[in-house]
């Protein structure tokens, strides 16, 4: 079969049966559409927070606080801030279980957990298992924060700020849920800021009183030399050297616990002064951003696709025979040649 004759009796062919490839196009594409029309609308709030990721704290400088206690050594033993990844927080598993536990007054307590998988069973294709609601929290909640992890976006944008974003197709559930999201993550931020400062507070506190001790030891020695050496010529050698490397230590501890009194006033003015400094600068109120399932674009796809596949099966037995002439003339050549 030449290239010629297989164009032409395909041509033939799809001519004749024009109007089924036609129909099943169509047929395909009105069943598509119907079953798009099923599909929900999603909604999608945003939310501006910030400054989450700042490295500048709300004290005193250093020096300025030190001027403030009279003391001019303020060098410090450990880092001012507490710094976490506010992305991967925002999108952790963590926080979507935590946020998954909150209850809802305006759904009749219940939780979001509950409401997302109410909302994922509603809205499922046929071809998905239905979720049941587990009675344990701690199933409930990894259940749920395995749904809403492709419902969550977060990204820092160029000025540092976060950016939250929530989808649901439950449009009254998309405030609530976004509001639960940003008080999850600016409490975790909080928390983790009154830690760090408890910690290098207490911290700061042993090494004061640790430093203190040496001081008094240093002390304690400079009255058994003095109380030891009384028949001593105190111009002597002998005399003047451990005295003299008792003195020279004891002035290096009392620089070591200056520096450390300066970090303790620090972690004390920052334990005490640690505020909320999470602010939403957009809130995540109506009106929201939604998209409606593409009901025309699938439906156009779904009439091309399967009316080319319609028009292939019924070119197919032309199909094979062409290639099967193309084949036998490629390995034994044109016998009228």
């Amino acid at each position: 079969m030449t290239t010629q004759d297989f164009l032409y009796r395909s041509y033939k062919k799809l001519s004749k049966f024009k109007f089924l490839i036609l129909g099943a196009g169509l047929v395909s594409a009105i069943v598509v559409f119907i079953i798009m029309l099923g599909r929900p609308t999603k909604y999608t709030s945003f939310a501006s927070v910030f400054p989450l990721n700042s490295t500048n704290d709300n004290t005193l400088s250093s020096a300025g606080l030190s001027s403030l206690l009279g003391i001019n050594i303020p060098s410090q033993s450990f880092s001012q801030e507490a710094t976490i990844n506010i992305v991967e927080l925002a999108q952790s598993r963590s926080t979507r279980e935590a946020v998954a536990l909150k209850q809802l007054p305006e759904f009749d307590n219940k939780k979001i957990g509950q409401l997302i998988i109410e909302e994922y069973n509603k809205n499922k294709w046929f071809w998905n298992k239905t979720v049941q609601v587990p009675a344990n929290e701690t199933e409930l909640a990894a259940v749920a924060g395995d749904l809403m992890e492709p419902d969550i976006d977060a990204k820092i944008n160029k000025n540092g700020i976060l950016e939250l974003r929530f989808t649901s197709s439950n449009k009254k559930l998309v405030r609530p849920v976004s509001y639960a999201l940003i008080n999850v993550i600016s409490d975790f931020y909080k928390s983790l800021k009154i830690q760090k400062a408890s910690v290098d507070y207490e911290f700061t506190v042993k090494k004061v009183d640790s430093l203190q001790n040496v001081a008094n030891s240093y002390d304690r020695k400079s009255v058994q030399l003095s109380n030891t050496t009384m028949f001593v010529d105190p111009n002597k050698l002998q005399y003047q050297l451990p005295k003299s490397n008792v003195v020279m230590e004891k002035d290096r501890v009392l620089r070591q616990r200056d520096a450390a009194i300066s970090n303790r006033e620090d972690a004390l003015w920052r334990l005490q002064k640690v505020t909320p400094i999470v602010q939403t600068l957009d809130k995540p109120e109506p009106p929201y951003d939604f998209h409606s399932p593409y009901k025309i674009t699938f439906s156009l796809l779904a009439f091309i696709f399967f009316s080319g596949l319609m028009a292939f099966i019924l070119t197919a037995g032309l199909l094979l025979k062409y290639f099967r002439s193309m084949l036998k003339e490629a390995i034994f050549g044109n016998p009228q040649s």
